[in-house]
């Protein structure tokens, strides 16, 4: 490759930076960049995996406060991540090359459908934790706080005349009802960890539109904030894209001329996208990128 070359792949991830500081899916933009000019379907892959790094940590520096109220239960899901990553890099290396070369555009079509429902996804987690807020405000109300001042004035009165039999059935009952839920807590923590694992193959395996859908996994298994939530979701990424790059050092499939300028390029895109996220549309912006993606995934066919 040539100067102008290098300028070209460093410009295109310069603009995926961009693009996934303020709406997501920048993948669309700098792995099409790679194999147009002339990189191989997986060394592109690969190359895009490992130079996009800098931006993933970046992203999850800036969001460490939102991390630390979280950190147990982020240290429990950070090793279904990056399993997940490392097992989509082990299939990306192992299958051949023609392969993923056919499978890009279905792929590219994936992430696009994930890049618009990225704002459906965010209404939907915000949705459930408005519900989630609302339940807990009324059981915490002050007709709970009556309630259970009434419930505990009768209780001791009735219990003088109870029958001796009242209270271990009222005991036993309470403790099935707490295995009952402490059972339906762990399947669906179980549930969670396994669609994050899940995500994190597809992420090792590809990666564009990894965020939308961790952020749709753990909104729907979680009520936390959406802000946490984000914050949660940048930092599974980062795993993920962290244990797949590093599994891709020792591939042979990485341009190494190339990956470099591009993780300097998409570090100082992130940077600036950030800045820009205040006064671009993001979903105009995401409606562009989409309409690239789609374009690009229907020139693998004709090509």
């Amino acid at each position: 490759m040539n100067g102008l070359d290098d300028l070209a792949a460093a410009g295109a991830a310069l603009l995926a930076g961009v693009v996934n500081a303020v709406a997501g899916g920048g993948t669309l933009i700098s792995f099409p960049a790679l194999v147009g000019l002339g990189v191989g379907a997986v060394p592109a892959n690969v190359t895009n995996t490992v130079s996009l790094v800098p931006g993933y940590l970046a992203a999850s520096w800036a969001q460490r406060e939102d991390l630390r109220p979280q950190a147990q239960r982020a240290r429990g899901l950070l090793v279904w991540s990056a399993a997940g990553g490392l097992a989509g890099a082990g299939l990306l290396i192992v299958i051949p090359g023609s392969a993923f070369r056919v499978a890009v555009p279905y792929l590219l079509l994936l992430s696009c459908g994930l890049l618009l429902a990225q704002g459906p996804v965010r209404a939907l987690v915000v949705r459930r934790q408005a519900a989630s807020a609302s339940r807990a405000g009324a059981a915490a109300g002050p007709g709970a706080v009556a309630g259970a001042g009434v419930g505990a004035g009768t209780g001791a009165g009735a219990g003088a005349v109870a029958e001796p039999g009242a209270g271990a059935g009222a005991g036993a009952s309470a403790g099935a009802a707490a295995v009952a839920g402490s059972t339906a807590a762990a399947g669906a923590s179980l549930a969670m960890r396994l669609s994050v694992f899940a995500a994190a193959v597809y992420g090792g395996f590809f990666g564009a539109g990894l965020g939308i859908l961790l952020l749709a996994v753990l909104g729907i298994f979680d009520d936390q904030p959406l802000i946490q939530t984000n914050a949660l979701k940048q930092l599974l990424s980062f795993a993920v894209n962290v244990v797949a790059a590093v599994g891709f050092c020792f591939s042979g499939r990485v341009r190494w001329d190339l990956a470099p300028i591009m993780a300097v390029a998409a570090l100082a895109g992130g940077a600036l996208g950030g800045r820009l996220a205040r006064v671009v549309d993001a979903g105009l912006l995401r409606l562009l990128v989409v309409v690239a993606g789609l374009a690009v995934a229907v020139s693998f066919w004709v090509a």
